[in-house]
């Protein structure tokens, strides 16, 4: 079959769909890989895993209709040159305007996926913003428009489907709940906790916003450093200095100053540091089902997470971690002096992610599970 698979970045291809478009290939299809925000050694890279890279425009952050219709339109004749069997979009505008691309097209089997809701949907501590309301209002509207479009929608959690499409009467025909995207477990081998002394490394792994956790992790930091000197935390990720939540910069490099974390930045080794921690934290607002959680998990890590959607589908309180109620850095810093006062949960629990994530998070089970509501 010719199977059209919609994204964004090109990035996201390599990072995210390299094993579902190797297991495709497998089964002979052919794979086209449309992307509208790319480098050309990023095309060539999706060329070299065998999928052809097809450019096409698409104004990711903004809301202007005519532009969306004429890209919509754009879009639609591509398709319709290709003559697929099938297109696949994922994220939230490849799903809007994919859709309606593909169905303008008449492709014969038309499947979505989302992989969370994204910020519009996720809850604030003091309430959403007069944009962020507007935003998700003309998101429901336009996924009203568009997912009763869908032979097959995707979710990776059953949290999703209600907040969206039980909550705004979203007909659609139907819906699949996939669980995480998966990881090449290989890449992310289990590399158990060999000595645990005083030191113990509790690591953050994402961009450093509000609605990641980053200011209740920090919170957490400094109520556990004051009983527990020794202890570490780690933090991975980028600033986002156009962001009104993140992290600032001169906050960043004063918390460095006091010894309150370690920030090494964004690093290319990630299995590295994680299996050079103890306990990997998230204290995430909302997520699809977070790929870092994933990883460390693959790797042996206990887990602690919050109580929310996306995050509660990776940890098993009291099992392999603890979850958390959200914006609260006092439950949070209890939960890591547990782990400070009873180390062998530490190994305990990281055994009990990894066999969890053997079960749940290897991508050739996943992509076998997504092959399946793809219809192939």
């Amino acid at each position: 079959m010719k199977i059209v698979i919609i994204g964004t970045v090109a990035s996201s291809f390599l990072s995210f769909r390299a094993n579902l478009i190797q297991a495709l290939l497998a089964k002979d299809h052919t794979v086209y890989a449309f992307t509208s925000q790319y480098t050309e050694e990023e095309l060539s890279k999706i060329e070299a895993l065998g999928a052809i890279p097809i450019t096409y425009e698409l104004n990711r952050g903004g809301m202007n209709p005519l532009s969306d219709a004429k890209a919509t339109y754009a879009l639609s004749k591509k398709i319709k040159e290709i003559n697929p069997d099938l297109v696949f979009s994922y994220f939230s505008k490849p799903v809007i305007f994919g859709t309606l691309a593909a169905r303008f097209a008449k492709v014969p089997r038309i499947v979505g996926m989302l992989e969370g809701l994204g910020y519009a949907f996720t809850e604030q501590p003091e309430g959403l913003s007069k944009k962020a309301k507007l935003l998700k209002s003309i998101q429901v509207l336009l996924y009203k428009i568009a997912l009763p479009q869908l032979d097959n929608i995707v979710f990776l959690n059953p949290d999703d489907p209600k907040n969206l499409l039980e909550t705004y009467h979203i007909k659609v025909k139907q819906v699949d709940i996939l669980g995480g995207i998966g990881l090449d477990l290989d890449e992310y081998n289990y590399q158990p906790i060999e000595n645990i002394d005083s030191s113990i490394n509790f690591l953050f792994i994402g961009r450093m916003l509000k609605e990641k956790g980053i200011h209740d992790f920090i919170a957490a930091a400094k109520i556990v450093k004051q009983s527990h000197p020794d202890v570490q935390f780690t933090v991975l990720g980028a600033i986002d200095p156009f962001n009104p939540g993140a992290l600032q910069q001169s906050e960043l490099d004063r918390l460095i100053s006091l010894n309150i974390i370690n920030y090494p930045g964004q690093v290319d080794n990630v299995q590295k540091w994680i299996a050079d921690s103890h306990v990997f934290v998230l204290p995430s607002y909302r997520e699809g089902v977070p790929r870092s959680t994933q990883e460390a998990m693959a790797i042996g890590r206990a887990v602690i997470t919050t109580d929310v959607p996306g995050c509660r589908e990776t940890v098993i309180d009291g099992v392999n971690g603890f979850l958390v109620e959200k914006w609260n850095p006092h439950a949070l810093a209890e939960k890591m002096i547990h782990f400070i006062e009873h180390p062998k949960d530490i190994k305990k629990m990281g055994y009990e992610s990894y066999r969890i994530a053997q079960e749940k998070f290897d991508a050739d089970k996943v992509n076998k599970r997504l092959i399946n509501m793809l219809g192939l």
